[in-house]
């Protein structure tokens, strides 16, 4: 791995690599990539708990129409799969079932549970219910979804295939896990969100407050993630394109690939593999980018470092500003030009390239 360094706010575009720096510091490197750990982090968190003295304290079977909807607005823990194809070969069926401790069937008194057969929409709504209840649907493979939770109720979506699935909480954790949608929205207000498996579609996901978003992977046309003062990592990223952004936490990827905006505000950036165009704005923090293939790629930092690594194959234009630039001698740069000014040094050239710089 061959460094170049310097305070800078960076550019790397397709062939052409440039580097501005305020008070940042700035490496450029040649090298393999440094594989990184990417997960959940600890055990995952489980939406029900497994409790001997817990059972079954009230279900439902509804006869419904296989293209419905489901809208539950509940208080606690809430589960929704699919229901078991060889049991119910025309997905007309949902499922209810309520678990809780014994003696706890005296408070599901509020508990409502509905079918509008002209609406096509299944309702479970509760104000209040037993804090260690929780409830676990089987719906339709095909079902949209409209699920708010209120206090420290957790939401887990499993295998479901829909056209839009909209799911709020506030202080419980949000589980997707192998989700397809056409149009994915996920907010909480203090939970965390974790994505496990591949979730597909178009995705909106805004985590407030502390709140982390942990993905697996992500696959879909338009991605769209926030956090304010939480960790947003994702291992794997394939869109078209995609937003990403942070106000005070970091920003940690790890196998990104089409047209990817990244923003951080107090935060750090960590890419560890970079595949087509890439936008990466770090206020306060630190950039670290490894570019395996180019396709528009800028790196900005006014105050910060910024790191970019590269495969030593790669060929590229190159144009670095900076208060420092370090260029390792292992990097071979043709017709270098460096140029000095009262905020810095601003360098051009070519890494490997058998065409003149333009």
């Amino acid at each position: 791995m061959f460094p170049l360094s310097g305070w800078g706010l960076g550019c790397l575009r397709l062939c052409l690599l440039r580097v501005w720096a305020g008070e940042a510091t700035g490496r450029w490197a040649c090298g393999t990539c440094q594989s990184r750990l990417y997960g959940s982090g600890g055990s995952q968190p489980e939406v029900s708990r497994s409790d001997p003295v817990r059972g079954t304290l009230k279900e439902w079977a509804l006869l419904v129409s296989p293209f419905g909807r489901l809208r539950a607005r509940l208080p606690c823990h809430l589960t929704v799969r699919p229901l078991d194809p060889l049991t119910y070969p025309d997905g007309d069926r949902v499922l209810v079932t309520v678990s809780g401790v014994e003696g706890g069937a005296r408070a599901l008194a509020g508990l409502q549970v509905n079918y509008d057969e002209a609406q096509k929409e299944v309702t479970i709504v509760a104000d209040v219910i037993d804090h260690q209840a929780s409830v676990e649907v089987n719906a339709p493979l095909k079902f949209d979804l409209n699920i708010q939770s209120s206090g420290s109720g957790c939401v887990k979506v499993q295998n479901i295939e829909c056209d839009n699935c909209k799911i709020e909480t506030e202080q419980g954790t949000s589980i997707l896990q192998s989700v397809k949608s056409q149009k994915l929205h996920v907010q909480t207000t203090g939970g965390k969100v974790i994505c496990l498996g591949t979730v597909y579609g178009n995705i909106d996901i805004h985590a407030s407050d502390k709140s982390t978003v942990t993905v697996d992977k992500l696959q879909g046309s338009s991605v769209n993630i926030s956090t304010e003062d939480g960790l947003l990592k994702v291992k794997y990223l394939y869109t078209e394109s995609s937003f990403l952004s942070s106000a005070a936490g970091d920003i940690t990827l790890g196998s990104v690939h089409g047209n990817i905006t990244l923003r951080s505000k107090m935060g750090n950036i960590t890419v560890d593999s970079s595949s087509g165009c890439l936008n990466a704005l770090a206020q306060q923090g630190a950039i670290d980018v490894y570019v395996s293939q180019l396709g528009k790629v800028e790196l900005k930092v006014p105050k910060g470092s910024i790191l970019v690594k590269v495969p030593s194959s790669l060929q590229a234009y190159l144009q670095l500003s900076g208060k420092e630039i370090d260029v390792n001698s292992d990097v071979h740069v043709e017709e270098m030009n460096e140029a000095h000014r009262d905020d810095g040094v601003i360098i051009t050239g070519q890494k490997d390239f058998p065409g003149k710089l333009v």
